[in-house]
């Protein structure tokens, strides 16, 4: 867009990309016994937990981690602010009930600032980032080096570049056999792997054809207090702003980008699209988006149309639906049907599904305590994100972009140096608007 800037440097191109994944194409990987290499050995001790991003997603998973049956600890918690960080603390001692005793993080133990970070995981066996997605790429570099187990939401970075950081981490975590596990919570949804395994089984045949959906209603929004600098009303604001959200295609509509290249065993080649700010026209709403209609093309033709809005009353619809040969599978209904409606196969979602956020973390600190290296969720995530990334290049742009140019661009839209007394990477007007793309304007390099 205007406001983001092109660096050159070389990155792997998606080929590579694509072969680092394929052992975890189809799902969870062998499990050999952790290196001793990785913090914690399987040893029956406390599995010491840090959690970096005190929002309310990391609230939530922190609290998921410590209701798993494992022998689990909070001991430490760092955000930006002093104010997150204790609601935060309030909230998950509250959520726990009778297991609120695993929350043991003194005083001592809770950081606050851009830094944070590297003092908090200093102190764990287990990390969960979930500050806002383009700080992922940094602190999951931060976990891997320090050799910790990690848990991290999607998406995996907001840039080329970060995603370039994010495969680099990746290829150490395996060499140093780190359990890693991405928060594309559906791979962890009973239904969507009951789905899965028919597809495989050729219930639906060979796809031709997807669509998916995360369409909604509208969002919170953090106004503006006196005495924030700029950089503070983005960093709470940090939704609308593309170097820390990645817009709502990045940090949404990634669950049904992800399942799309799931179900298709690959990642596409191009993405070409429309989208624009129809609704969402506010100053409070930074630079992103309201809207993306992204036609994804695969490298045998095949054709994933991708929507994601939020328009306040306006139809809600969060779905993934692949069409086949044979037949076709709605996810959210759970269901495989023919090309004439005869139901084939229906997964039984009111008895059987299980809470796919819970189920992430049980699966992490159970293979944790066995000593199991099961996870390497790193490069999927990264696969996800990247799609989703493209995808709003192509929407902001008005132009076809090409994955392995994409790739290779190192496009870098994070800001110089992090603190509250820096600039961001894009500022308001003198009328507090800010700059956004615009079809056929924007461009981009490569």
């Amino acid at each position: 867009m205007d406001t983001e800037k092109s660096q050159e440097f070389h990155v792997q191109g998606r080929r590579d990309f694509v072969k680092q994944t394929s052992l975890i194409a189809g799902g969870l990987m062998a499990a050999p016994i952790l290196s001793k290499a990785a913090s914690f050995s399987g040893s029956g001790e406390v599995i010491k937990i840090a959690l970096i991003g005190c929002g309310g997603r990391g609230t939530g998973a922190a609290t998921q981690a410590l209701s798993t049956k494992e022998n689990v600890q909070l001991v430490a918690m760092a955000d930006a602010f002093p104010d997150r960080l204790s609601d935060s603390y309030n909230n998950i001692k509250e959520a726990l009930g009778d297991k609120a005793s695993r929350v043991a993080v003194p005083e001592s133990n809770k950081f606050t600032g851009f830094d944070a970070y590297k003092q908090a995981i200093a102190l764990a066996d287990v990390v969960i980032l979930a500050t806002p997605p383009g700080f992922r790429p940094i602190h999951f570099e931060e976990a891997v080096k320090q050799g910790k187990h990690i848990f991290m939401e999607k998406p995996v970075a907001t840039d080329p570049a970060g995603i370039k950081r994010v495969l680099d981490a990746a290829a150490v975590a395996k060499t140093k056999k780190l359990n890693v596990v991405v928060g594309l919570q559906r791979r962890y949804q009973n239904s969507y792997r009951e789905l899965y395994k028919r597809f495989l089984d050729g219930m639906i045949g060979n796809i031709v054809s997807m669509q998916v959906w995360w369409n909604q209603g509208d969002l919170w929004v953090k106004p503006r207090k006196p005495g924030y600098t700029e950089m503070e009303y983005q960093m709470r604001n940090w939704y609308y702003f593309n170097w820390l959200c990645g817009d709502h295609i990045v940090e949404q509509h990634i669950h049904n980008i992800d399942v799309g290249n799931w179900f298709k065993g690959e990642t596409p080649v191009t993405a070409s699209g429309m989208g624009g700010r129809a609704i969402r026209t506010g100053k409070e709403y930074g630079e992103i988006y309201d809207h993306h209609f992204v036609e994804y093309r695969y490298a045998d033709g095949v054709v994933m149309n991708s929507q994601c809005r939020h328009w306040k009353n306006a139809t809600s619809k969060v779905d993934e639906e692949i069409v086949g040969t044979k037949g076709r599978i709605y996810c959210d209904r759970a269901q495989i049907v023919d090309h004439k409606g005869k139901v084939l196969y229906q997964y039984d979602k009111k008895a059987k599904e299980n809470n796919p956020y819970q189920t992430e973390h049980d699966e992490l600190f159970a293979a944790i305590a066995k000593g199991e290296y099961k996870f390497a969720d790193a490069e999927r995530g990264a696969q996800a994100t990247f799609s989703a990334i493209i995808g709003r290049m192509a929407t902001y742009s008005g132009q076809i972009i090409h994955w392995d140019k994409a790739l290779d661009s190192g496009l870098d839209i994070h800001p110089a140096t992090y603190a509250f007394d820096a600039k961001p990477p894009i500022v308001p007007d003198a009328d507090g608007f800010y700059p956004y793309a615009k079809p056929g304007i924007t461009k981009y390099v490569g």
